[in-house]
């Protein structure tokens, strides 16, 4: 169909136009994305076996969609993503207020444009990309924010009645008729509110005060929600839940790989950053572990989530302290180090809910003990396990190690330090550098010196190693040499 030829009513007879709802545009187009294997969800990582069929079995049955979840799972990116399954193009009355169908019109100026005009209607045509309305539930919504109201100004310029249906100013979800229309948060906005969306859901027509009117929308309604007991501000009212044809659950990434590639795609790094600091690929995992440690700690508020909004900020922070130690030493590249993981406490603090133990402890304490708890599981999942070793009897791979330090009683880098120096430091302890060749014989040469810092934390943790932190730097000693020799 060529839309720049169809100007009018007649011109969109000849070429054979047939109206067709909204929700019917979506489960053709998804029939035949199915078909040809084409992902209208592109960007939407970890959801192919659990949501993403959900979703498309809900078009193919034409149904509303609330999308329920806590916070930072996707939820209005797959929403604004099914604009995709929506026609290039759709005609509509040209000067509509809500995108009549020139063949179906349902509003009385357009209507009346039709008689008049009869097959020299003209005619305008809607892209896609303009079909998506969206609204955020607050407590200040309106009914006739989202309906319509009277408008007075209209009545007295046009010198009508308030009795005339021609003074009426329609709100949101009329103008986006043959649209699809996400209201955010839904259990934020007052139930007076939510019950005024009934019948639109269940017949497809407005209620505008007193107006005997009837509209018959052509709409896909979409709506987020996190889990009823999420906070005290409200909920969903069962009516209107009960009109809603499917309620899809959404969920965290449930592995770190999934994970890392959300956080990829959604950071804003500079091109000087991407060019100039290098992430080591054991960074990028401990990165994500420390969301997933948050996702179970003791000391946040499970019901609120951890969204991945906190990798996506703690990544951001993590470059930017790297490239803040290479602009002062004036180099042209550096790696991220595990050091320069104090500078995401900011990030994490932002993103949590603390339960009451949590709040006794420090916001900075819990941030601290996510990254630390972060760093033994990682440890354990790709080094031999400590407390197994020790369960055993056997002797302990680290042995020649944490001799080292016993001998040389303390080891410590500064946070400045240049990336040669960093790099010379970490290398000059032979049992480390041993110890890293037996169990990642595989790693990059450039993830060598963040694997090295990494198994000196790693031993800190299980209390094999100490470290004492200083605004300059960090120390690793043996926990009890100076204790040994002195005596």
């Amino acid at each position: 169909m060529d839309y720049l030829k169809i100007k009018t009513l007649a011109d969109l007879k000849k070429a054979k136009y047939k109206p067709k709802s909204i929700k019917d545009e979506l489960r053709e187009n998804l029939i035949y994305n199915i078909q040809n294997k084409i992902n209208v969800f592109q960007g939407v990582h970890g959801y192919e076996k659990s949501v993403i069929p959900e979703i498309e079995r809900a078009i193919l049955s034409r149904h509303n969609i609330n999308f329920l979840g806590l916070r930072g799972q996707a939820k209005t990116r797959i929403a604004r993503l099914m604009v995709n399954l929506l026609d290039e193009y759709i005609p509509y009355i040209e000067g509509s207020e809500i995108y009549d169908d020139p063949i179906a019109p349902i509003s009385r100026a357009s209507i009346e444009l039709s008689k008049k005009m009869g097959d020299d209607t003209p005619i305008s045509w809607l892209h896609r990309h303009e079909r998506f309305a969206e609204k955020l539930a607050t407590p200040d919504v309106t009914v006739a924010d989202l309906i319509g109201d009277i408008d007075p100004i209209k009545a007295a310029n046009l010198k009508l009645s308030y009795a005339d249906d021609r003074v009426i100013h329609y709100g949101m979800i009329p103008r986006a008729n043959r649209c699809i229309f996400v209201i955010n948060e839904l259990p934020d906005l007052q139930a007076r509110i939510q019950v005024s969306l009934f019948n639109i859901l269940q017949e497809g027509d407005v209620q505008i005060r007193g107006f005997k009117l009837r509209l018959e929308l052509d709409m896909q309604f979409i709506f987020t929600a996190n889990p009823e007991d999420y906070t005290n501000r409200g909920s969903i009212v069962t009516p209107l839940k009960d009109r809603i044809g499917s309620q899809i659950i959404t969920h965290y990434p449930k592995d770190i790989e999934t994970a890392k590639k959300i956080t990829a795609q959604e950071i804003k790094a500079t091109l000087s950053q991407k060019e100039k600091i290098y992430l080591p690929s054991f960074a990028a995992d401990l990165l994500e572990e420390i969301s997933f440690e948050a996702r179970k700690s003791e000391y946040i508020d499970e019901k609120s989530g951890v969204s991945a909004r906190l990798s996506i900020s703690a990544l951001e922070n993590l470059l930017s302290s790297a490239e803040q130690r290479l602009l002062r030493n004036n180099e042209s590249k550096t790696s991220v180090r595990l050091s320069d993981f104090s500078s995401i406490i900011p990030a994490i603090t932002g993103k949590v809910e603390l339960v009451y133990e949590g709040e006794q402890e420090g916001a900075e304490f819990v941030a601290n003990k996510l990254i630390d708890t972060a760093i033994k599981t990682l440890f354990e999942k790709n080094f031999p396990k400590i407390e197994k070793l020790e369960k055993q009897g056997a002797n302990s791979p680290y042995d020649d190690l944490v001799t080292w330090f016993f001998n040389e009683s303390k080891f410590e880098i500064l946070n400045g330090i240049s990336e040669k120096e960093y790099q010379k430091k970490l290398l000059s302890i032979e049992p480390l550098n041993k110890l890293l060749k037996e169990y990642q014989p595989e790693a990059l040469k450039e993830d060598i010196y963040f694997l090295n810092e990494f198994i000196l934390w790693g031993l800190v943790q299980f209390k094999k190693l100490s470290k004492v932190e200083y605004s300059e730097g960090i120390e690793i000693q043996d926990p009890y040499g100076d204790y040994i020799k002195n005596i």
